[in-house]
């Protein structure tokens, strides 16, 4: 039993090291990023994308300085919810929401935040019938499909201002902004033109001054394409791998 405990131990120091390392660096491709395209690094907020992550390795994170954590999966929030530094960070649920998993992060127990994928009326309703109920607030962004891919979630880029209205008007959440995942691309220039449309729509809609409707946040950028999101307009970015290494699926 010592000697696992030790193995364990030796290999937790070692992702910590490797964090912290990724973690520095990360933060020095923001600022660069930021600067290159007239803003200062502090108008960029790092969300550490943690699915698959283990909460110790999620809290050494939050210690170095991260304050933004996110999760694809309700089952894994949950699992993790109670040993998160919660004091320290905020809670953002990124992944694809089905309407029955709702209440199990907001309502009578907020959990989040931040939900980054309402892709429907249906969704936002669902998140402003619990709220309501309980007497609860949630910020929602309204995730995009810039590339109009069959197989990923979002609303089509014309539908959003429909949407944006519709959602608006919904008691017990704030729209905050929109989020995207751009298709995989051949190449820079590519990846580049959804990213400038995404963020044409952020500014399109933020012009439009609709009441509980304000473009706070643009989350848009990876692991493998953050530096350009940032470049093209981004001002969050959901990093997993980058910041915690290849994901280690048990």
């Amino acid at each position: 039993m010592m000697e696992k405990w030790s193995n364990e131990s030796d290999e937790l120091r070692a992702r910590f090291a490797a964090v912290e390392e990724n973690y520095k660096q990360i933060c020095d491709t923001i600022a660069r990023a930021a600067q290159n395209s007239g803003r200062s690094p502090e108008e960029v907020t790092l969300l550490a994308a943690t699915k698959t992550v283990p909460v110790e390795v999620i809290n050494h994170a939050i210690h170095l300085g991260v304050r933004h954590i996110g999760e694809n999966r309700v089952q894994e929030l949950l699992e993790k919810y109670d040993g998160l530094d919660k004091e320290n960070a905020t809670l953002h649920f990124i992944g694809h929401l089905q309407t029955n998993k709702v209440r199990q992060l907001v309502g009578a127990v907020p959990r989040v935040k931040m939900i980054q994928s309402v892709d429907s009326a249906k969704l936002a309703a669902e998140i402003s019938r619990l709220n309501q109920k309980y007497g609860a607030n949630t910020d929602v962004l309204i995730e995009v499909n810039i590339g109009r891919e069959e197989n990923k979630s979002g609303i089509p880029p014309e539908a959003l201002d429909e949407l944006t209205d519709e959602i608006r008007r919904m008691k017990g959440l704030h729209v905050k902004g929109l989020m995207a995942i751009p298709p995989v691309c051949e190449n820079k220039a590519e990846l580049e033109k959804y990213f400038t449309q995404m963020h044409r729509l952020f500014i399109d809609i933020g012009q439009k001054t609709m009441d509980n409707v304000t473009m706070d946040y643009l989350s848009m950028g990876m692991s493998g394409d953050y530096e350009l999101a940032v470049q093209c307009g981004s001002n969050m970015v959901r990093i997993g791998s980058a910041l915690f290494g290849a994901r280690i699926y048990r």
